[in-house]
């Protein structure tokens, strides 16, 4: 009887039979792109260039693939085992300390574009930053701007400190620890946030509940604590001109749209690649625009 770990390849085996045996054995939708980046991984390359080559896989690589297979079997994402995520073209490090980068997060980038079409912000908060995913995406698209990035956890900072410092940002990014928009002075031309917006109790898949940070994922029965917290803060933080873009469930879209009529904000819905409503955009509620909830595309 063979020792082998189940999906283990066969002695002398190419770089696709190694990843067909991974694959078949891996969780989630997309069992083959995780064993080719676990695979790029292992070799030290880049995914497209480890598909282009033909090469067998040396032995080490081979056993430090195995292992990484083996880690996401056990439903551990794979940019926690790789350590990295990109968002918005951007190369960003991950660690368990951070909530992993989303696409449908790209969502609120977007429509702060679309928003501040015509006057590019000068100065950007993010609240809750995480990796800084937000902050430093915007801060891609505007050179000009300067951002400042809040978390409660000084692990998170760490991780988007050194995003920062990474991606040649560092000049223009500030990072401290806070809770929300408490004790901050505007004005913000833009203000980002990806607050915890699942339910307590929500079942969540085991990827996710089993490994990301639950003060990133969880904010009371409905899911909206945090956004309760963020409204109020808003029309003294953003510039007369100012822009928010908050990410939201699409199932809560009935109830921020109220909760931000009542903090004196007017609220339009954007909706991610999906067709799922995904961002709530907010301005002062003198600044008049209509309700309409059409995709983004880039």
């Amino acid at each position: 009887m063979s020792g082998k770990a189940p999906g283990a390849a066969p002695d002398g085996a190419d770089r696709r039979a190694l990843l067909r045996a991974a694959a078949g054995t891996l969780p989630g939708p997309t069992p083959l792109l995780d064993a080719e980046l676990l695979l790029a991984h292992a070799l030290g390359e880049e995914r497209l260039e480890m598909l282009l080559k033909a090469d067998p896989v040396p032995h080490e690589a081979r056993v430090r693939f195995e292992a990484l297979v083996a880690r996401r079997r056990a439903h551990e994402p794979v940019a926690y085992i790789t350590g990295t995520k990109e968002f918005w073209s951007l190369p960003l490090a991950v660690t368990p300390a951070v909530l992993i980068p989303r696409p449908d997060s790209e969502t609120l980038v977007e429509a702060a574009r679309e928003a501040l079409a015509d006057a590019a912000p000068a100065q950007v908060l993010d609240l809750g930053t995480g990796s800084g995913a937000l902050l430093l995406a915007a801060l891609s698209l505007w050179p000009e701007a300067r951002g400042l990035g809040i978390d409660c956890s000084a692990d998170a900072l760490a991780v988007a400190r050194a995003n920062a410092l990474r991606l040649g940002f560092a000049p223009r990014a500030d990072f401290r620890v806070g809770n929300w928009g408490e004790g901050l002075a505007g004005p913000f031309d833009l203000v980002l946030a990806n607050p915890p917006y699942v339910a307590e109790g929500a079942d969540l898949p085991p990827d996710v509940a089993g490994h990301e940070p639950a003060s990133a994922l969880f904010a009371g029965p409905d899911g909206l604590d945090a956004i309760r917290r963020i409204l109020p803060d808003l029309p003294r933080l953003l510039a007369p001109s100012g822009v928010a873009v908050l990410e939201l469930d699409p199932g809560q879209v009935e109830a921020a749209t109220a909760l931000a009529a009542a903090a004196g904000l007017a609220a339009e819905m954007r909706s991610d690649l999906a067709g799922r409503p995904r961002a709530l955009l907010l301005r002062p509620h003198r600044t008049r625009f209509g309700l309409g909830n059409a995709p983004l595309t880039r």
